[in-house]
């Protein structure tokens, strides 16, 4: 006779085992083996609330391992999400909640989206983050209204991917006493055995990077349970506890084979496998009537646990009525009145100044009304102007600071921007050079996906930082990051432009924002002090003196600049030219029809776009005759004024290839 656990864990396990096979698609072993664990810390630690899966105080669970998705699937289920066994039958298919790996906002209970290696892992310190400074900016000794752990599960995979390292690392520095991870470490990966390719001490490593590290055999639960309590008592460290676990937990001739990771056990093999389990090996996604009582109490515990952290939140309320208000304001994710008052609106200036300068002006003044925006540099404080003057820094024991100091770790950096803006109560952005969004790229493709508004900053956008020299001039780099879908990519041409940039940012829900930048000093325009046309993405900058323009040239940033000489060039010439400036290609696409026409109108053919970048994706605004002068090289190391001449990225060029199509 089995007793109540053992059912339940074996439920996890055969709901993950028949929803694979169904598939015909998945990755069973993992939650076979990891079954034990989670059983453990979902119903012996882990705070929630099936019925308000977004109350604020609960713990925030993190599959990393997202091929495991069944077995954080069938606990959400178990546990009384709105996650019905129809679900689960339809896992991996069209329109179901139950996609192969986790999607945060597609699924009740899913708080980040997982799968590619090691992103789950760095969301999770950026969930720690929010959770230290929202606690040490709000909490009083009488009341503890942000008081919550972070959880993740974590494979081999994701501690080989180099995004956790450099995560584990920050975590380890900055002293992130409320993560625990729990570590599969079952010895196999996809190729085979992971000694083929893995073969250093894992549990020394965390030591080496400040975290607290304990060793239990996974199907223990008692001593996973003593682990995790005493992981919760360590409060100036992180902490891993290695799980030791048999992958295809039961499986007569698939246990700890890579044969069980990513392919369903098969007929046969499930009908053996069930009946190790004392289970009825006819059965399908059968769910004993006594495992459905058990797991029903979660409702009401998380209905009371919730209940509890209302009460403390209404006596935190009548003595901190201020400080409420506000912790209520960023809960919901609102923007106070009149933010965006402060915002300074630049003169024109035919000296300018760099949108890098412009931008860390601009942030300081929306920082000043905002108290919940914080974030830093991958070690480029100063170059990317991130700092806020009158902040403190985040550090452990300043964890109320508001600057970051991300260190040379741009990975981890976006990923934990996109675990803080999950986390909620925080408004993050990280900056770097243009060049290193390659090492954001995974990060900003995930924000994409899951409509995650982190705010990246990337400076010295161009060929036009000059003497560093081509490893630092990006070229195909906007190209690339305009290719993301949702992905809102601004390029300012002048210091009211990046102001402008900053507010579309800042009222962003739904995705990401990225900054582009330069280093050099830019022209002031007065035209682009009018927000509500740089709002657009794309907006008449300077008009022909007729009333149909003979050319259109389209341009972004610094070389925006260069078109507005080229058009006086070209009136010169007895041609009448319209200069449109596209800070955000993204958003001009969305505007109406009529208005992109009255922009670029089709009866005008003779267009070009000049941009200090890969031509790739203008071709949809020049069409079949227009012309693009832009970048085909990976730049040089020379005075940026210098390698603008040696690349043709001049008012001369762009007059030529107007009177080119003019005649």
């Amino acid at each position: 006779m089995q007793n109540l656990e053992d059912l339940c864990v074996h439920t996890i396990r055969t709901l993950s085992m028949d929803a694979v096979q169904k598939a015909n698609s998945g990755h069973p072993g993992m939650p076979m083996g990891m079954a034990d664990a989670a059983f453990v810390l979902f119903t012996k630690h882990l705070n929630f609330n099936p019925q308000n899966p977004s109350w604020f105080n609960r713990d925030r669970f993190i599959l990393s391992a997202g091929h495991g998705s069944m077995l954080l699937y069938s606990l959400l289920h178990l546990t009384g999400y709105d996650l019905s066994l129809d679900d689960i039958k339809s896992f991996r298919q069209w329109g179901s909640i139950t996609p192969g790996h986790p999607e945060v906002g597609h699924t009740p209970g899913v708080e980040t989206t997982t799968g590619p290696l090691g992103q789950g892992f760095a969301n999770g310190v950026g969930f720690a983050i929010a959770e230290a400074h929202l606690a040490a900016m709000f909490n009083t000794p009488e009341h503890a209204i942000v008081d919550h752990y972070t959880y993740a599960i974590v494979s081999d995979g994701d501690l080989m991917e180099g995004v956790s390292h450099e995560a584990a690392s920050m975590a380890g520095h900055l002293k992130l006493g409320k993560l625990v991870y729990l570590y599969d470490d079952n010895k196999i990966s996809i190729d085979g055995a992971t000694d083929l390719a893995f073969t250093e001490d894992v549990l020394r490593r965390f030591e080496a990077y400040g975290w607290h590290v304990q060793r239990v055999d996974g199907h223990n639960r008692t001593e996973i349970d003593r682990a995790i309590e005493h992981a919760k008592r360590v409060l100036d460290k992180p902490s891993l506890i290695s799980c030791r676990t048999h992958i295809g937990y039961g499986s007569p001739n698939k246990q700890d084979s890579a044969s069980s990771h990513g392919s369903p056990l098969g007929s046969e093999e499930i009908r053996l496998t069930k009946k190790n389990y004392g289970w009825d090996p006819h059965h399908e996604f059968y769910i004993p009537e006594e495992v459905k009582t058990w797991f029903s109490q979660y409702l009401e515990k998380g209905n009371k646990l919730e209940s509890t952290w209302k009460s403390v939140l209404k006596e935190y309320q009548n003595v901190q009525p201020k400080r409420a208000e506000e912790f209520e304001r960023i809960v919901q994710g609102k923007l106070p009145n009149n933010w965006s008052k402060s915002i300074p609106v630049f003169e024109a200036d035919t000296k300018g100044m760099a949108t890098r300068k412009a931008s860390g002006l601009v942030l300081n003044a929306i920082a000043s009304n905002i108290s919940n925006l914080l974030g830093g540099s991958a070690d480029l404080a100063g170059s990317n102007n991130t700092w806020i003057d009158d902040a403190s820094v985040f550090q452990a024991g300043t964890y109320q600071g508001r600057n970051f100091h991300f260190g040379v770790r741009e990975h981890a950096m976006g990923s934990a921007l996109n675990g803080m803006a999950l986390h909620g109560g925080i408004i993050p952005y990280g900056g770097t050079f243009l060049v290193f969004s390659d090492y954001c790229r995974p990060a900003i493709r995930i924000a994409a996906l899951s409509n995650i508004p982190s705010i990246f900053i990337f400076t010295h956008d161009s060929i036009g930082l000059g003497e560093d020299g081509p490893t630092h001039q990006p070229v195909e780099h906007l190209a690339a990051l305009r290719s993301i879908p949702n992905c809102h990519v601004w390029r300012p041409c002048d210091a009211n432009e990046t102001a402008a940039s900053w507010v579309a940012t800042m009222e962003r829900k739904d995705g990401p924002t990225l900054l582009i930048l330069t280093r050099q000093n830019v022209p002031t325009l007065n035209v682009t002090k009018d927000h509500s046309n740089v709002l657009k993405g794309g907006y008449i900058l300077s008009k022909e003196r007729g009333n149909q323009p003979d050319a259109i040239i389209m341009s972004t940033g610094s070389e925006v600049h260069i078109a507005l000489d080229a058009q006086h060039e070209l009136q010169e010439k007895g041609i009448d030219a319209r200069v449109v400036s596209m800070p955000c290609i993204e958003v001009f696409r969305k505007q109406e029809n009529h208005y992109k026409e009255s922009v670029i109108p089709s009866s005008v053919t003779n267009r070009v776009v000049i941009e200090a970048a890969s031509a790739f994706g203008w071709h949809e605004w020049v069409g079949q005759h227009g012309s693009i002068i832009a970048i085909d090289g990976f730049g040089a190391s020379a005075p940026f004024e210098k390698i603008y001449l040696e690349y043709g990225l001049t008012s001369e060029a762009v007059v030529s290839a107007v009177m080119n199509k003019k005649n």
